[in-house]
């Protein structure tokens, strides 16, 4: 990641970034990728399902781009076995010059990875249909019915605590005799959970600063009342 690009790696990258539908348009890549947003775009656009947009807010300020950095390194690279350092996040905020390039370069192999393993995973779960067409299609059903709601019902009674403790089990520990189809199925679940786990975390603390906003408000709000109030009486007494 740390490896400069050479002239025709640099032409191909801004190729294939100018291919993606973005936001904003592309003026400056190292002002364009410094604070996330575009970055996570990136990955929307090849892998939807991994990426909420609404979480990463466009910014000026040191502290949010590191903030959007941060959450795209454990919500969205860590499913893509990747991972910028600190150091490299910190030097992409700066602005400086020929950082962000690798990381994008990185970034492009871990997803071109990634969209060939779910393309060979559909194809697995195609052959184990064809496979298995002997099973009754409705006994099928059941036992996927009955084992996702056992384990969505074990997984947010139990999750919190297993996060806490260091103790969360995957769904090949849970089930290790269970076919691929369903260990696939239940795996996405789990991941569902814990997203929406964190987005539920992160608009209670929006909803948190905004309650002191308004309490702020409703306090300048009490002092101009009052100092008008003061002001009035005054205009009285004379």
């Amino acid at each position: 990641m740390n490896r400069e690009l050479n002239e025709q790696e640099l032409q191909d990258l801004y190729a294939w970034i100018d291919k993606i539908s973005l936001s904003r348009p592309k003026r400056h890549i190292t002002r364009d990728f410094s604070d996330a947003v575009m970055a996570a775009e990136v990955v929307k656009y090849f892998l939807p399902k991994l990426v909420d947009l609404h979480n990463y807010i466009p910014a000026n300020s040191t502290q949010q781009k590191l903030s959007n950095w941060n959450l795209l390194n454990r919500r969205v690279f860590s499913k893509l076995n990747f991972h910028v350092p600190e150091d490299t996040v910190k030097r992409i905020v700066l602005n400086t010059a020929g950082v962000i390039e690798p990381v994008l370069s990185a970034l492009r192999e871990k997803i071109d990875v990634k969209l060939k393993q779910t393309t060979e995973n559909r194809l697995d779960l195609e052959h184990y249909d064809t496979t298995n067409q002997e099973e009754p299609y409705t006994e099928i059903r059941q036992t996927e019915a009955i084992c996702v709601a056992r384990t969505a019902g074990e997984t947010i009674k139990d999750e919190k605590s297993k996060i806490k403790n260091g103790k969360l089990q995957h769904t090949a520990q849970i089930y290790p005799d269970m076919g691929p189809p369903l260990r696939l199925a239940l795996q996405g679940k789990e991941q569902d959970i814990t997203a929406l786990q964190e987005t539920v975390e992160i608009l209670q603390m929006k909803v948190q600063r905004l309650e002191h906003l308004v309490h702020l408000k409703d306090k300048r709000i009490e002092d101009l009342v009052r100092h008008l109030e003061i002001y009035k009486a005054k205009g009285n007494t004379r």
